[in-house]
């Protein structure tokens, strides 16, 4: 199909910060100079802007073993409302993704079911059980993006010195789940005045930044590529920022709780608050923002984790770790990070497009240059709705920003130059 998209704003981080209005020729699923012949449809962007279609680079897809959760049909569909046009998925499905026949299915039920864009992530060692390294070359081959075992970390040194230097051969990052077991051991909440306010077992700040800090000379020792998951402290952001003054290979993502929400939020006992790592205090928020607007954290993710209101509903010590978040992300950082001056609206959609699709080696993606694949993503910043369960895609609500009022969003996603939603 011939799209045309006439009259819109086109903001585009990678082509040196392209700013202006213009229209966008669609052929063949990829971006093309102009057509020769009139247009299948003509969309009138007239107030709205395009920008290379979202990337998410953690998220929980749930398929296989967990589909009362979410489905590879009911996540995509859910990104796809958000503005998402391609979704890394997690590894720590049931069987876990260690295994090349794991890879093939996630891809083939993406292709056959899915209506985004679906990289898997590759367990780092084998059953994520931190044993014993994965086959990565294997993985690789069969077409997973990066290596993590999140959920987890890899608490032996050797081998997550071991996996970074064997990934450095194939140019796949390493996604470090930051957290030392042993530090944060029952903790369901930031540890400090709030935790014992209300009676619950605290995480220390200690826990993320001590593995941070480790995987950090490892990968100094390795010159390997490393990529730390959901930062959510102001020292592990710091970590990051001394770490990339001295040329380490260190990029790293947080999530829209974590620069919008604090454990002051935990106080109503909601398990829709409680998540791994844990809400921080404001300084954490403070520096998390600083950090995203200095370029020490490079991608925005949503580390979209559904579970089901059975499983949330339970007391907060029982409840699961987690919260969706496809469908709010767009809206968390327009109205947190951009209206608020912490961001410019081309820098906030460097690191949920260019940013990762550089950091991820993904080629003809994060960009609207012609000849690259038509992935679009069109934002009404105007766009006002309320967040509610009724209109959650997702299988899962598991989400404490239901009932907030939002404005500005994704009103219409392209994926491969299909529209697969739209208002």
């Amino acid at each position: 199909m011939r799209l045309q998209i006439k009259n819109i704003r086109i903001v585009d981080p990678s082509w040196d910060s392209k700013d202006l209005i213009g229209d966008i020729f669609v052929e063949n699923g990829k971006i093309v100079p102009k057509f020769l012949n009139n247009a299948d449809r003509v969309i009138n962007g007239e107030s709205k802007i395009a920008v290379p279609g979202l990337i998410d680079v953690h998220s929980h897809l749930r398929e296989p073993g967990h589909e009362i959760k979410e489905t590879i049909y009911t996540g995509t569909r859910s990104a796809a409302k958000g503005g998402i046009t391609t979704v890394f998925c997690m590894p720590n499905t049931r069987p876990v993704i260690d295994a090349a026949p794991m890879v093939e299915f996630i891809i083939h039920k993406a292709r056959e079911e899915g209506c985004v864009n679906v990289f898997p992530i590759g367990c780092a060692t084998k059953g994520s059980k931190g044993v014993e390294i994965s086959e990565i070359g294997t993985l690789k081959k069969a077409g997973i993006i990066a290596i993590s075992d999140d959920g987890l970390p890899i608490s032996n040194s050797q081998i997550m010195r071991r996996i970074l230097e064997y990934t450095k051969m194939f140019k796949l990052p390493v996604i470090s789940h930051s957290e030392d077991k042993e530090l944060s051991r029952n903790g369901v909440m930031n540890e400090g005045k709030n935790s014992t306010f209300l009676g619950l077992r605290g995480i220390p700040k200690q826990a993320e930044e001590v593995m941070i800090s480790r995987d950090i000379m490892l990968a100094e020792l390795t010159d390997a590529y490393l990529h730390i998951a959901h930062v959510s402290t102001a020292g592990s952001v710091d970590l990051i920022r001394q770490a990339k003054k001295r040329n380490i290979k260190v990029t790293a993502e947080t999530c829209p709780h974590y620069f919008t929400l604090t454990d002051e939020n935990v106080k109503v006992y909601d398990a829709n608050t409680k998540m791994n790592p844990p809400l921080r205090e404001q300084k954490d928020v403070d520096a998390v923002k600083q950090g995203l607007a200095d370029g020490t954290i490079d991608c925005i993710a949503t580390d979209h984790a559904p579970h089901t209101q059975e499983e949330k509903n339970k007391e907060f010590d029982l409840a699961p770790f987690g919260i969706i978040g496809f469908e709010t992300v767009l809206s968390l950082v327009l109205s947190e990070l951009v209206d608020t001056g912490v961001l410019s609206f081309c820098e906030a959609i460097s690191k949920m497009t260019f940013n990762p699709a550089k950091i991820f080696n993904l080629e003809k993606r994060g960009s609207l240059k012609e000849g690259n694949i038509a992935d679009i993503t069109i934002i009404d910043p105007e766009y006002s709705y309320e967040f509610n369960k009724e209109s959650i895609v997702s299988k899962s609500k598991n989400s404490p920003f239901i009932g907030r009022k939002f404005k500005g969003g994704a009103v219409m996603t392209i994926v491969g130059g299909n529209i697969v939603w739209s208002l």
